[in-house]
Parts: structure tokens; sequence; C-alpha cells
């Protein structure tokens, strides 16, 4: 009807219509057992990655461990996080595929773009070799 004006939400209804995002955490261990399962490439976290943890999720993805046996997806059972300051957390997820799990550590840093990069990322296990000048 012309010149009739469309409701707008009050600020308490728009709340309670807005979908809950999630943490930084929550998609970064999504998105690194992407990678280490083999669900996605190395590279599609290039842009996600700062400093040595796009060559240590390269060097860890390398060697599969994480990729699915008997048929099992590997997922992400929990994540704990701590805020070591303002723009930087530091993760664990627990990652389980059937009755086996495995630990995955990881760092998050907010930049001056406001987003988040991982730059840091353990599994269990011997760690990547690093060049002296890194």
């Amino acid at each position: 009807m012309a010149g009739r004006a469309e409701p707008h939400p009050v600020p308490a209804q728009a709340a309670r219509n807005r979908v809950p995002q999630p943490r930084p955490t929550d998609l970064f261990a999504d998105r690194l057992l992407a990678v280490l399962s083999g669900q996605k490439p190395v590279h599609w976290m290039l842009r996600h990655t700062a400093g040595r943890a796009y060559d240590d999720l390269a060097h860890l993805a390398e060697h599969g461990p994480l990729r699915a046996t008997r048929g099992t997806r590997p997922v992400v059972r929990d994540i704990g996080y701590y805020v070591a300051r303002e723009g930087a957390v530091e993760a664990f997820a627990r990652i389980g595929a059937g009755d086996q799990v495995r630990a995955m550590a990881f760092r998050l840093e907010r930049g001056a773009d406001l987003r988040w990069r991982c730059t840091a990322v353990e599994l269990g296990g011997p760690r990547a070799p690093h060049q002296d000048d890194d």
C-alpha cells in the first residue's frame, strides 16, 4: 500500500533476532582442522596466518597427522583459550576421530586491520625445523 511505512524492529527485538557469531577461536580451530585433515589445501590459510605459522602449518599438513583413519573424519570436540593480552589469544582444541583424541594449540593475534590471524600452530610431536634467520 502506498505511503504505508514498514515496521522497524525495536532494539530488543533486533537483539533477539541476531544470530550469535562464532568466536575467532572456534573459526580458526575449524579452519586449521580442515587443512590438517586434508579437507582444504594449505594455501587456503595463507591470508589467515602471519609469521612462521604458515610454514608450520604446511609442515604439519605434509605429514597428514589428522587425516581420516578407518573412515572416521576428525572433529573439534572442545576448545579452550586464554587471553594473553589485548588482541592476542592462545587456544587449544581437542580433536577427536573415533576413539582417538589429539591436542592442537594455536595462537591468534588481531592486526591493525582488526582481522584475526594465526601466528602459531602446534600438534603433539616434534616441531618443524626452523632456519636460524626466523
